[in-house]
């Protein structure tokens, strides 16, 4: 399906730029490295995840550890999904008891998939803390569920028959943030 592309909203430099920024205010917010443990949900929350880890190494001198959730099995659409849907892995190598989990993704739009990944995350233990940080907020306006992020690289309010396309060298061979739209043939 091609797309339309409206506008850049950010490049490389300014994902950066943000990520850096993220890096501090979460540093801040939770006094330090401490139990914090760094949760990207797949498939571009775990390339964030991971630069978020770094840059906190940056100003701390302590990386904190980086697991990865699949959300997949844990959606509520997985019927409409297909008859096969593509499952990628779920990996965390420490544990959740008692730790400060921030879950990373790279959009939130209506909340669901962070609905998902706070149900996983609770099968695998009760962590004494869970926040948000994403790299772009749609906005208020297409939450489902009442969900918002503690931490916001750039809040975009986006009309519904827009999308977010977030992309990042680890998937797509460079780096940036778009807003696109369907051709309107396709949207009727």
């Amino acid at each position: 399906m091609d797309f339309t592309e409206k506008a850049r909203i950010m490049d490389g430099a300014r994902i950066g730029r943000a990520l850096a920024r993220l890096a501090s205010e979460i540093v801040e917010d939770n006094h330090g490295v401490g139990q914090l443990y760094l949760v990207g949900i797949q498939r571009r929350g775990v390339p964030l995840a991971n630069r978020l880890a770094d840059r906190i190494n940056d100003l701390e001198g302590v990386r904190p550890p980086v697991g990865v959730l699949d959300i997949t099995l844990y959606r509520d659409d997985l019927s409409t999904v297909g008859a096969n849907p593509i499952i990628n892995r779920t990996d965390l190598p420490v544990d959740v008891d008692g730790r400060s989990v921030l879950l990373i993704d790279d959009v939130l739009y209506t909340g669901r998939t962070i609905r998902a990944a706070l149900d996983q995350l609770i099968d695998f233990g009760r962590p004494r803390r869970v926040q948000l940080a994403v790299l772009i907020d749609r906005g208020k306006e297409h939450r489902e569920l009442p969900i918002q992020a503690d931490f916001v690289g750039k809040l975009v309010p986006t009309k519904k028959s827009e999308i977010i396309k977030v992309m990042l060298d680890d998937f797509d061979g460079e780096e940036g943030v778009a807003i696109v739209e369907r051709p309107s043939e396709e949207r009727a």
